[in-house]
């Protein structure tokens, strides 16, 4: 067992995936619930030596005025995810870290992610560079106030529309361009926070589809200050099924012709990507992986629709029409329902942990073998599950006698 606490500095920290994580760990600490769901728990990565839940410090910035332990209740008053016996126990714990939240940015987020903003604007700058510092100054605090050893930065915000502007490769190309004025910013929220989190000496994972730290010029920072990161969107449902049948098919020497999916879900989230602009990165995550997979690139369509009334629950339902000896066509269907918060927790609890002991080995940059963890895994084309998963627990067995 670690010796000494990490820091967890959350990004969207009133999200429903940030609250359930929250929650998780507060209940697990306290031994409430079993820790299903979490693959660090299996038997393999035991001699890890990973962070225990109690060694923890949770804190994080967030742009809505929302009381924390509200925003935790309603995973059970509106999507019946959290036993309400379980929040109770844990409400200690969620008005404790809800002192270490701080007001976050909404510099180049879209124009649907400020309309949620509720919080006066307190990270105001007139240039991106002093966003990032100011970030930055927040996680030091954050550090020093609490005697953490280590911190892990977790980007759980709402998704951003994709980013056009071309972006240096170089980071000392980059840096002259964050002096320029905030209005004129040269990368998305995402990824200012995280520069500031490399600058704060923080690891960073980002369980989103927004930008973060996938441009070449923020993998090299992470580089030159040997922090590891990860990303990125996290893959949790119909996406995971895809990156499990898609080998299938090819492996059996089954043409896919087409692949249609159908999303409905009801959370923040969602209300976020019913913003065209934001809807389109979410999409690319989700839709580019069959032709990675399949030897013939099929007709794809992946649609994502906000039905207000389904909370945090989600339905996929998808449509396989592929072609079997003597050119005969046959079809698959699938559906896919479940709690998205509740699916995310414990895959972003996994990466914490597995992130921060990469960083105690030493490692820096990106972290390919947690492909398995990501619809848009960085620096991995590999996007067949079992395969992604064999790349795991490869550095798993590689590290597993290594303090």
């Amino acid at each position: 067992m670690a010796q000494k606490q990490i820091g967890l500095w959350l990004i969207g920290a009133k999200g429903g995936v940030a609250t359930t994580v929250m929650t998780g760990l507060a209940a697990l600490a306290r031994g409430l619930v079993e820790p299903i769901g979490l693959i660090t728990e299996t038997e393999g990565f035991h001699s890890l030596n990973l962070i225990d839940w109690s060694d923890i410090v949770i804190g994080g910035h967030d742009i809505r005025n929302e009381s924390l332990l509200d925003e935790a209740r309603r995973m059970w008053t509106v999507s019946r995810a959290i036993p309400p016996g379980v929040l109770e126990s844990v409400t200690p714990d969620l008005i404790d870290i809800e002192t270490r939240l701080r007001t976050g940015t909404v510099l180049a987020s879209g124009t649907s992610i400020q309309a949620i903003a509720s919080l006066p604007e307190s990270k105001v700058a007139k240039t991106p560079r002093g966003i990032i510092d100011q970030i930055r100054t927040d996680i030091i605090d954050f550090a020093e106030t609490n005697d953490v050893e280590r911190v892990v930065v977790v980007n759980l915000a709402s998704t951003e529309p994709p980013w056009s502007s071309p972006i240096p490769d170089n980071f000392d190309e980059l840096s002259p361009l964050l002096e320029h004025p905030s209005e004129s910013s040269p990368l998305p929220t995402s990824s200012l926070y995280a520069i500031a989190a490399f600058e704060a000496d923080a690891a960073y994972i980002n369980f989103t589809p927004s930008t973060g730290a996938t441009p070449q010029a923020l993998n090299s920072l992470a580089q030159q200050r040997g922090l590891p990161h990860a990303g990125c969107d996290g893959k949790t449902g119909e996406t995971l099924l895809k990156s499990v049948l898609a080998p299938m098919f090819r492996d059996r020497n089954l043409n896919v012709m087409s692949w249609v999916g159908h999303n409905i879900f009801g959370n923040l989230d969602g209300k976020i990507l019913d913003d065209p602009s934001n809807k389109a990165a979410k999409v690319k995550s989700k839709d580019h992986l069959l032709a990675n997979l399949l030897p013939s690139t099929p007709q794809t369509l992946v649609s994502i629709e906000f039905i207000e009334s389904l909370g945090d629950w989600k339905t996929a339902w998808d449509h396989i029409h592929f072609e079997g000896f003597l050119g005969t066509p046959m079809t698959m269907q699938f559906t896919w329902q479940g709690c998205d918060s509740i699916l995310a927790a414990p895959l972003v609890i996994d990466l914490i942990r597995l992130v921060d002991r990469a960083r105690l080995a030493g490692e820096a940059g990106s972290l390919p073998w947690l492909a398995s963890f990501f619809k848009s895994p960085l620096n991995c084309h590999e996007q067949g599950f079992a395969a992604q998963m064999t790349m795991l627990h490869d550095w798993v067995n590689k590290h597993s006698t290594q303090p």
